[in-house]
């Protein structure tokens, strides 16, 4: 029988790759027998280019600027002339200092960078996973990065960040390094949020990067303005557009200016990494993450796997570190089942250290 092992991270406590490697520890010390095929994977944020690294993907790393001007290490992951670039890693929540954050002047200038470095390596398909933004820029930084002039009313450069764009009087694409063009560029992105409004980016997603009430409306202002001089060059308003406000609206600026198509991320992740032909004949997988609750439904990397595997006739089972949906809400998603580590351990902050230990005595059960 091949088991295939499928979790994303549990968020604080361990990566896709070390749950993987726990779980199938646990089954390998039950059953001897088993063949087991460990397939860490993610949804676009965090961990998507650990996950293309795992499935085969080299890691390119590469120097770039975090959300607030810092310099960052950071890398994207190549194979062939794909590349999967992970904003999470360059300037996302994960790069602020804690209780320091920025919302006003945070940038995505850094993810613009890994951009251009993956076209320095011969990249024709960019992957771009927004998950985790720190920034509310409308992706106005990331194509600063890339050669766009964004200028004010005498002219002079636009500072980064959101709260700038309320200046902006030009936008300049003449000087956007031409290979964009000639690249394909693919946005994993789970929201359907307009850029703006009360369901915009600086709306909904402001307050987690720490916009107050004021800083909201100026940053969802500011994004509007962003959008208008946007459309007077392209053509195109696309600020309605669903899935634009992703990352701070991030994926606005990739729809607007690099021709990019907005995808279901954890569909292509499990594109990426070859899911298909990996679970095909298989007896089993198991996936799992963090918490397994309603947010799960709206189209985490767990439910993806579901869905791919329900494909190919393989039951799924889920791992959580805990497990908030109702029995049937377990079976509508498609699990044949849920554990979770909080059964074994209640108390959250040992479980959360603990979980490689508990996650191997899961496997061991199953």
């Amino acid at each position: 029988m091949r088991v295939v092992i499928a979790p994303d991270k549990f968020k604080g406590s361990v990566s896709a790759r070390e749950a993987a490697r726990a779980l199938a520890a646990g089954l390998r010390a039950a059953r001897r027998d088993l063949e087991i095929v460990e397939l860490p994977v993610a949804d676009g944020g965090d961990g998507t280019v650990a996950a293309a690294v795992a499935a085969g993907f080299t890691a390119v790393r590469v120097a770039a600027s975090g959300p607030v001007g810092d310099p960052v290490e950071t890398s994207f992951a190549l194979r062939g002339r794909t590349a999967v670039v992970e904003l999470a890693d360059v300037t996302g929540l994960r790069r602020m200092p804690p209780g320091d954050l920025a919302p006003l002047a945070a940038s995505t200038y850094g993810v613009g960078q890994v951009i251009a470095a993956a076209l320095d390596a011969g990249a024709a398909r960019i992957v771009l996973g927004v998950g985790g933004s720190a920034s509310t820029d409308g992706g106005a930084g990331m194509l600063q990065a890339l050669g766009a002039r964004l200028t004010d009313a005498r002219g002079r450069d636009l500072a980064c960040g959101g709260a700038a764009l309320a200046g902006l009087a030009q936008v300049d694409l003449a000087g956007l390094d031409p290979r964009v063009g000639e690249a394909r560029f693919e946005v994993a992105c789970d929201v359907d949020n307009p850029l703006t409004g009360p369901a915009g980016a600086a709306a909904v997603f402001g307050p987690q990067k720490g916009a107050g009430p004021a800083e909201v409306d100026l940053l969802d202002r500011a994004l509007a303005h962003w959008a208008a001089v946007t459309a007077r060059v392209t053509g195109r308003d696309l600020a309605g557009v669903a899935g634009a406000g992703a990352a701070g609206g991030t994926a606005f600026g990739a729809l607007a200016c690099l021709g990019a198509r907005l995808v279901p991320g954890a569909d292509l992740v499990l594109d990426l990494i070859g899911f298909d032909s990996t679970v095909a004949g298989a007896g089993l997988v198991i996936t799992g993450e963090g918490s397994l609750d309603r947010q799960s439904l709206g189209g985490k990397a767990p439910v993806g796997v579901a869905r791919a595997a329900a494909r190919h006739g393989v039951p799924v089972i889920a791992v959580a570190g805990r497990v908030l949906l109702t029995g049937p809400e377990v079976s509508a998603a498609g699990f044949a089942a849920a554990y979770s580590l909080a059964a074994i351990e209640p108390e959250p902050a040992i479980a959360m250290a603990a979980a490689g230990d508990l996650l191997a005595r899961i496997g061991a059960e199953l």
